[in-house]
């Protein structure tokens, strides 16, 4: 299940972390900061900020409809992939 496996990447970044909104990435939907334990309904994801080649914890975006067809904009940590082991 996808959203089984993004409930669980996001509980995996959101470990330790805390991430804090700037602004909204649409003008709609205020952004909400992901904290560990938090239930998601998330029925559709529309789209996911790309890090770049960061290196680190970075924060992320994700935009997602829910059942009842709201979208929202949940801002959450990951780690970058831009780091390298030499």
């Amino acid at each position: 299940m996808k959203v089984t496996s993004i409930a669980l990447l996001l509980a995996l970044a959101g470990l330790g972390t805390q991430a804090y909104a700037d602004e909204p990435a649409t003008g709609n939907s205020a952004v909400e900061t992901y904290a560990y334990g938090m239930n998601l309904d998330i029925k559709k994801v529309v789209a996911i900020t790309d890090t770049g080649d960061q290196c680190g914890p970075v924060p992320a975006q994700m935009t997602y409809e829910d059942s009842h067809g709201q979208q929202h904009v949940l801002q959450y940590q990951v780690m970058g992939n831009g780091c390298s082991n030499g």
